[in-house]
């Protein structure tokens, strides 16, 4: 288990992560979300140590990482991938880790032929993909049989049978009891892959909780509907209190009104519908709009590419 309690970074006048407050639970998948410059990588190596807060505390099962006698028993962190040295064998990097951990020489082969790995263990990893890279970087996790893992952009490199691997592999980890926090810019990925979701901006807590309540609170959906007079349409939705905006497909999306309350409307006036579709909000459509003032870069429409 992870916890966070009134955690501040500053770097001189910069304030990197402003009292940020979370806990990441056992036996959940903790998606960590926030825009660029957001403070996610920041915290991540306050995590493991890597950075000191300048004030509040960070737990791992109840203790500093420094304090941690093995560390790679307790914690995995994935936080680059490629933080090996490129003349150095796979299988030789995770003897090293081993050894510096006490953790049995079988382990790393398990660890390599869980990852698909264990047919090039022994090619320097100079030589990886960057999926294979990453596939070594998950190894480097799992090595230590860790209670708690903390992974920054796990799928980064991976095709797609790879990330639904990493998919499975993490919602597995969680259901054994590990407190798992991923740390990913795919949002549609962290909508099958969490439990729960951190967001943060400009290094504060934006929002926390279920992917489900994430984007109820923070997105509406909206009801596609392809009608045969789409103008009078609209003027009709309008006229309700309703809000309809044509879209490329010759389409509208309706918000405002149930789909219930649309199809009533076209059929007193003699409209024909061709479709009718609730449109579920999504988890990208509410980060957007979570983020939306928090954001270090925005690119406008219409500027100059």
């Amino acid at each position: 288990m992870i916890e966070l309690s009134d955690v501040t970074k500053r770097y001189g006048p910069t304030v990197a992560v402003d009292h940020l407050s979370f806990e990441v639970r056992p036996g959940e998948v903790t998606g960590f979300l926030g825009p660029n410059g957001a403070g996610k990588s920041t915290t991540m190596r306050m995590m493991v140590g890597l950075d000191a807060p300048t004030s509040g505390r960070v737990r791992i099962d109840g203790r500093r990482y420094r304090d941690l006698r093995f560390p790679l028993r307790h914690v995995g962190a994935l936080l680059e991938a490629r933080a090996v040295h490129p003349a150095r064998s796979a299988r030789d990097h995770l003897r090293w880790l081993a050894d510096a951990n006490a953790i049995s020489r079988r382990r790393v082969d398990e660890v390599l032929e869980l990852v698909g790995l264990a047919d090039v263990a022994d090619r320097r990893s100079g030589g990886f993909s960057l999926g294979m890279g990453q596939r070594l970087g998950i190894a480097t996790v799992l090595l230590g049989d860790p209670g708690t893992l903390l992974l920054d952009e796990p799928v980064n490199g991976l095709d797609p049978e790879g990330i639904q691997w990493i998919r499975e592999l993490l919602r597995d980890l969680a259901g054994e009891g590990r407190s798992v926090l991923v740390s990913s810019h795919l949002m549609s990925e962290m909508a099958l892959t969490a439990d729960r979701l951190v967001v943060i901006g400009r290094g504060r807590l934006i929002a926390e909780g279920s992917v489900a309540e994430v984007v109820g609170h923070s997105a509406t959906g909206h009801v596609r509907v392809h009608a045969a007079e789409p103008a009078r349409l609209v003027r009709l939705v309008r006229e309700r209190g309703g809000e309809a905006a044509p879209q490329p497909d010759e389409t509208l999306a309706v918000e405002g009104l149930t789909a219930r309350d649309i199809g009533i409307l076209a059929g007193e006036a003699g409209i024909t519908l061709y479709e009718l579709a609730p449109q579920a909000a999504s988890l990208e459509e509410a980060f957007m709009a979570l983020t939306r003032d928090a954001a270090e870069y925005t690119a406008h429409q219409g500027a100059a590419a």
